[in-house]
């Protein structure tokens, strides 16, 4: 089996590293990732710069590993399109380092990373810990994306597949288990703070803000299971068609 792993927060980042020492046991692993971090740029791809790419050992010698210039999405198009031979048959995306629930995963280059794979019909998991620490612990998120990839590998044989997986940020004893969810509603209510600029007569502005869940009360999605301590899995599609809508319109007459 191949096994191509990407992130967004960079290929220095240690939840790739941790990735990398998972996906091993399963396979041979080409590791395409980006060389500064590119956190948040969701499926931006370059357009008006080329890309690069250099190889690196990483890893160690066993393990391929390429660092790009570009997004998550720019490494997979550039591993499928120029660096493997064949399209693998798994592709990894993470662990990143904080969660990609609700609304988060609009944002996430880690879930682009993953969406960039299941458009080329590979069956595809965006990998994420709820810990922005660098030195964050890893153990949980190792032991459980173990369990969710044996998991993916027998339903992908079936069907196409594209998972958002969160880990809780708690030992591993605490973890209760994994659900499959769907995705929260809620929002970010985004404010600015305005921040006079030292130099210059003028003002800048850093984004900030807070999130804000619209179901507190409902347990069957990513924001409750991780807060309540599970592994949540989110099954995710490319087609962003409202079919409500959609069937209730098609025949409108304009």
């Amino acid at each position: 089996m191949k096994i191509l792993i990407t992130n967004d927060d960079s290929i220095h980042a240690k939840g790739l590293k941790n990735l990398v020492e998972v996906a091993v046991e399963f396979g041979e692993v080409i590791v395409v990732a980006p060389e500064q971090p590119q956190s948040a740029k969701s499926h931006s791809i370059s357009l008006e710069k080329p890309i690069t790419y250099k190889k690196s050992n990483i890893f160690g010698d066993n393990v391929e590993a390429y660092y790009v210039s570009g997004t998550p999405a720019d490494c997979v198009k550039l591993a499928i399109n120029n660096l493997l031979p064949e399209k693998p048959d798994l592709l990894l995306s993470g662990i990143n380092h904080g969660d990609n629930t609700s609304v988060n995963l609009l944002y996430s280059g880690t879930v682009a990373g993953a969406v960039e794979g299941a458009m080329h019909d590979i069956p595809s998991l965006a990998l994420s810990l709820a810990s922005h620490d660098p030195e964050a612990d890893f153990t949980g998120a190792n032991h459980y994306i173990k369990k969710v990839i044996e998991f993916a590998l027998e339903v992908s044989k079936s069907k196409p597949l594209c998972l958002n997986v969160n880990v809780p940020d708690i030992p591993l004893k605490e973890i209760k288990g994994i659900r499959i969810v769907k995705q929260a509603k809620g929002a970010w209510f985004e404010e600015f703070e305005k921040i006079p600029h030292p130099n210059k007569n003028a003002n800048y502005f850093w984004l900030t803000g807070k999130y804000v869940n619209f179901e507190p009360e409902n347990t069957d999605n990513d924001v409750w299971s991780i807060q309540n301590g599970y592994v949540s899995i989110v099954p995710l599609k490319i087609d962003f068609t409202n079919e409500v809508i959609y069937n209730e319109f098609k025949d409108y007459k304009f």
